[in-house]
């Protein structure tokens, strides 16, 4: 039979079925096809059972908070709330902030603003010690903000997150935001010492080398020496298991640059290492001032001609040479300097270690006077 709108009645089983027609249902209910019963875009198999609306709210908390903890970058934290409505609900829990991974809290510079700052506080502020930490360093040394940001490093490092009390110990051996006469050795020393057996590689390194020249503690180079061996194995161990994913270990060099018989473990600069990703604050630090035309003095110019001209930078506050730092003087002449060619300014021992392997080496002045003498005398 033919309706007045053109529709066929088919019988079916007995059962009537209007075939051209749509079906209209009344507000507040699902249609067969909608995801979790929300007004979702996603949809299911017309007919087929909605699994996640029957779940708990607890467990669904349960797999946001696995997704958070290993989302790959900060749009795959946010993806999974614009399945539906629920999830979008849920995911706004402090339990999911508080499981946010590294990768989900790498913040780019180049897309700073207030809803990428929000979302760092909101994560801070759910007890995720990682944004603690990663907040504390951009307000710190890039907003300005000294005692907000000491203080989310220090929330960081109570927590017993080992780069913060690492960064605090630089604070404390530097005096930043402060004068000089604030500087608290001891204090430095003893951050280093906590992070150090946190398995920090940095912060071994700089107590070893603390103890070697007495900053901060007695002297004792014995054991200043065995830190830093174990620094650089920690650190061979790192790079061997982050690179192992990529290709086997087989394929791996492990000759050092001193020959056969050298143990390149008994030497800061001896074993030649692929370098490792930038922790994402100390990335955001690098991007933040290069985006604002600021360079480590040693990139610049040559030494030779830094010296020559003598310019050292003036009056203007100076970033850590260590191109993978991103530190920046809080006042003027707070870092050090390269003992030798005074062109290259480090925060920290193990910025220098790092930077003479990964670039300084083959600027410092006396290094080239080497060089080019070898060169003549082989020809």
């Amino acid at each position: 039979m033919r309706t007045r709108s053109g529709s066929l009645y088919r019988r079916s089983g007995g059962e009537v079925v209007v075939v051209g027609q749509k079906r209209k249902r009344s507000l507040g209910q699902p249609a067969a096809g909608e995801c979790c019963g929300g007004g979702g875009r996603r949809k299911r198999l017309a007919g087929g059972p909605d699994y996640l609306g029957e779940l708990p709210d607890d467990l669904v908390l349960v797999v946001l908070s696995k997704l958070a903890a290993s989302a790959s970058s900060p749009s795959d934290f946010f993806n999974v709330r614009l399945v539906c409505k629920r999830l979008n609900g849920l995911g706004r829990h402090d339990a999911v902030f508080a499981k946010a991974s590294r990768a989900s809290l790498a913040v780019k510079a180049a897309v700073w603003s207030e809803p990428a700052h929000r979302f760092l506080k909101r994560c801070a502020a759910a007890g995720n010690l990682e944004a603690c930490y990663i907040l504390g360093m951009i307000r710190f040394y890039c907003l300005g903000c000294r005692s907000g940001g000491a203080a989310l490093m220090a929330r960081a490092a109570v927590g017993g997150h080992a780069a913060a009390l690492y960064s605090l110990a630089v604070i404390q051996f530097n005096a930043s935001g402060g004068e000089k006469t604030d500087r608290d050795l001891p204090a430095g020393a003893a951050l280093c010492f906590r992070a150090a057996m946190l398995g920090h590689v940095d912060a071994l390194r700089e107590l070893g080398h603390c103890l070697q020249d007495g900053y901060g503690v007695d002297p004792d180079p014995a054991e200043g020496r065995r830190l830093l061996v174990a620094a650089n194995a920690r650190e061979l161990t790192l790079a061997l298991a982050a690179a192992a994913k990529h290709r086997p270990l087989a394929a791996f060099p492990l000759g050092g640059a001193f020959g056969v018989g050298g143990c390149p473990l008994l030497s800061d600069f001896g074993w030649s290492l692929p370098e490792a990703e930038p922790h994402p604050a100390n990335q955001f630090m690098v991007d933040w001032w290069a985006s604002r035309g600021v360079q480590p003095s040693s990139s610049k110019k040559p030494v030779v001609e830094a010296l020559a001209t003598g310019d050292s930078d003036g009056g203007e506050l100076r970033l850590c040479s260590h191109g993978r730092c991103g530190r920046k003087e809080t006042r003027r002449h707070e870092f050090r300097r390269c003992s030798v060619c005074s062109a290259a300014n480090y925060c920290s021992r193990a910025c220098q270690a790092l930077d003479w392997k990964r670039a300084h080496k083959a600027q410092c002045v006396p290094m080239r006077r080497w060089l080019l003498a070898g060169a003549g005398v082989a020809q």
